[in-house]
């Protein structure tokens, strides 16, 4: 074997072993941080703490997925240097077999070429012990001589080419013994390293299943607290018992909003609350969920041609913001006011649109927390 040839060998393995530590930093580039988890949520005690707690924990729950499709991706890679990993081997072991056939093939040619040596050793020996003028006399004439001349000096010439196979011989074996242990080397590396990476993926096959079924209980528990405390708030909000503050806007009404069209009626609606509107509802150009109560109060103050509040938050704290800015309330309601409630999480904002008595005719939006347009009598005091 050349010395070119066995220094590709030798690159080669050396490329093997590199590769692979390769495929181990870039899985390790890939694969999720086991140790990351997301606390699951408390119980939820208001209706935004709910509804920001679901949304936070449908989002980690859909986070999860998406670390799943991650993990698949993984574990494909993963697979793939397993499958890599073991046709290395295999023909790490087919050429493991095939280099000890060589070196036993190797070491029965230098056998027989030792016998060859020793004998060729004897005869050149025997012959040496001779001097020239003792193997003159002793042949029978000059063309003996002359032909035991020339088979000494082949015999020689025999014996130094013989030598120098033999050297050979002990060099290729050296070189495939190193070879063979390379290989060996090469061989437990890369099953230590699937014996790993088969671990990996065991850990990405059972990863975040208990976490998810622990999002989904949570979630389950504070959608019903949900529920009950959006009920409680449809249920203040459909109080008719009065408590109301009346906002008065200045300037002059010139349109009636129940002859307008409220510009939002088919976006999005969620429960979220300005400024976190969320799936496209908003904020409208006052700075309001779409479809809530404060949006349509925001728009009706402006379609009736006065200036409507803007970025006030919710309903209840629209009392407080007007009197920031210096807005009057009227004690007996009028036309044009806004009627605020300030029961429950969020309170309710309504267009006072008529007055009878101790009776109020108000147009509205989400007053069943729906999205929903309606009119509604409501007694005021």
């Amino acid at each position: 074997m050349s010395q070119k040839k066995v220094k590709f060998r030798l690159f080669s393995r050396i490329g093997i072993i590199v590769f692979f530590s390769g495929l181990v930093i870039i899985a390790g580039a890939i694969l999720p941080n086991l140790k990351n988890s997301i606390k699951v949520s408390a119980t939820c005690s208001s209706i935004t703490d709910c509804e920001q707690q679901v949304t936070n924990e449908n989002n980690a729950v859909e986070q999860l997925k998406n670390e799943a499709t991650s993990y698949q991706n993984a574990i494909n890679i993963l697979n793939a240097q397993i499958n890599q990993l073991q046709v290395s081997i295999n023909a790490e072991t087919t050429e493991q077999a095939q280099l000890q056939q060589q070196m036993q093939a190797a070491q029965a040619e230098l056998n027989l070429e030792k016998s060859i040596l020793a004998s060729d050793i004897t005869a050149i020996y025997v012959n040496g012990q001779m001097s020239v003028t003792e193997e003159l006399a002793s042949s029978k004439n000059l063309s003996d001589f002359v032909n035991a001349q020339t088979y000494r000096n082949a015999v020689q010439n025999e014996l130094q080419a013989t030598v120098n196979k033999v050297t050979a011989l002990q060099n290729q074996i050296k070189i495939q013994e190193q070879q063979l242990q390379l290989s060996l080397q090469d061989q437990q590396n890369q099953q230590a390293q699937l014996g790993s990476t088969q671990n990996q993926q065991q850990q990405l096959l059972g990863y975040d299943q208990s976490q998810q079924v622990a999002y989904d209980a949570q979630t389950a528990a504070n959608q019903l607290e949900l529920n009950a405390l959006i009920a409680a708030q449809r249920s203040d909000n459909d109080a008719s018992a009065g408590g109301y503050y009346f906002i008065h806007f200045p300037g002059t009404i010139t349109n009636d909003p129940l002859s307008g069209s409220y510009p939002y009626a088919n976006w999005p609606f969620s429960m979220s609350t300005a400024p976190g509107c969320v799936n496209g509802d908003g904020p409208d150009q006052w700075g309001y969920c779409t479809r809530q109560c404060v949006s349509y109060a925001a728009w009706a103050v402006a379609y009736s041609g006065r200036i409507a509040p803007v970025d006030w938050g919710n309903a209840k704290d629209w009392v407080s913001a007007a009197r920031d800015a210096g807005i009057p309330f009227d004690i007996v309601p009028q036309p044009g006011d806004v009627a605020i409630s300030t029961s429950g999480t969020w309170g309710h904002a309504m267009y006072v649109e008529q007055v009878s008595g101790d009776q109020i005719y108000v147009s509205q939006y989400n007053q069943q927390l729906t999205g929903e347009f309606s009119t509604q009598w409501r007694q005021w005091e």
